[in-house]
């Protein structure tokens, strides 16, 4: 019976690990020209709800997202922006169908994701921390 409550209890310990490790896989990034530290999760929202239009510094704002059924876009919604994937596609799509605005880019993948937001001027994004490098900036969330 111990040897039972061991392996559960290694089995709890690895869900723990791994649920706290998911929830700082990845960060939210913009292109190196977008000379900011730190952002609100209000303004994070009214970027990638398609409100926000320019940055501080008068750069159109690109938003790249995942496809709507990627996990990761899954996590970012859900976990950054405190918004169902489905809530955002809505929020897309009665903006495109309207004629109001559009949609943010969809890359699809990680791999893309990091080429748009580098070549991009006024890109923002989310990207798996083991993607990051150089080229980007890593805003914190505040």
């Amino acid at each position: 019976m111990s040897r039972v409550k061991s392996i559960l209890y290694c089995i709890l310990l690895l869900l723990a690990v791994g649920k706290a490790h998911a929830n700082g896989h990845y960060e939210v990034v913009v292109h190196p020209d977008i000379h900011q530290e730190t952002i609100s999760v209000n303004v994070l929202r009214a970027i990638f709800s398609m409100r926000m239009k320019t940055w501080p510094n008068g750069h159109l704002i690109k938003v790249f997202v995942l496809p709507d059924d990627h996990p990761l876009h899954n996590d970012f919604a859900k976990e950054k922006l405190s918004v169902f994937p489905y809530q955002l596609r809505s929020t897309w799509d009665r903006l495109v169908f309207s004629g109001t605005g559009q949609a943010p880019f969809r890359v699809s993948s990680n791999e893309e994701m990091l080429k748009k937001i580098a070549n991009t001027p006024g890109a923002i994004g989310y990207l798996e921390t083991v993607y990051i490098n150089d080229d980007l900036h890593v805003l914190k969330i505040k």
